[in-house]
């Protein structure tokens, strides 16, 4: 998922609760199923599967609870029809006033939730898998206008909120910078979700970065917009 640079100057923000869903030495309560009160089965090996697993567990407690979110990073653009190679986590956007919310809805499930040093997202375990709980995307607070504009998808069976198209490429292209600059990870999903993207918005959004231009020159150069 895009990151926000070391560079950038962050403003805290307030109510983002430090929490464990077990004290020293116990064992977290296991994930339920949202749609029943009986444990999960185990997972299978693949992690492109348990990852997915991951966003349908996380996402279908969110949905269920009635908070306002959209699923961001590579899960949403496989959602999006792009390839199932996902990347190391999971990626959930939200506004940051609802983010001690969330935490609790989380917490209540019995995931592992806990605030990292970075002030922009909150953590989350799933069946043994990372995921983010993210409310500031190349360094802009998430708003009700980009969540508003998620398109409800079926993320392997289970339907969700999921980042539109264009706001999961700006995403991406905009947190660009010296020191967060991988390209490769941003090319395929690029690629793959092109007809879906208003690439002169994402362009005129990311303004004049040397990062995100050097991007958009990679992909006319390779024939992607």
């Amino acid at each position: 998922m895009a990151q926000n640079g070391d560079d950038a100057t962050l403003v805290r923000r307030p109510g983002i609760p430090d929490l464990r869903t077990a004290p020293d030495g116990a064992e977290p309560a296991p994930p339920q199923d949202p749609q029943a009160d009986q444990p999960l089965q185990e997972l299978p090996q693949d992690r492109n599967q348990a990852l997915l697993e991951a966003a349908k567990q996380v996402g279908a407690l969110l949905k269920r609870k009635g908070h306002l979110f959209a699923l961001a990073g590579s899960v949403a653009a496989y959602a999006h029809g792009g390839e199932k190679n996902l990347q190391h986590d999971v990626d959930f956007a939200i506004r940051p006033e609802d983010s001690e919310a969330v935490a609790a809805t989380l917490h209540e499930a019995g995931l592992t939730v806990y605030t990292p040093p970075e002030d922009w997202l909150i953590k989350a375990t799933c069946f043994g898998q990372p995921v983010d709980i993210i409310f500031e995307l190349a360094h802009q607070p998430v708003g009700a206008d980009m969540l508003e504009r998620a398109e409800e998808l079926s993320v392997d069976s289970v339907r969700m909120p999921v980042l539109a198209p264009t706001d999961l490429l700006w995403s991406l292209t905009a947190a660009f910078s010296e020191h967060h600059c991988d390209f490769g990870a941003a090319l395929p999903i690029a690629r793959a979700l092109r007809e879906k993207v208003d690439w002169e918005r994402v362009r005129r959004e990311c303004g004049d970065e040397p990062m995100p231009a050097a991007f958009f020159f990679l992909l006319e150069r390779l024939n992607v917009i």
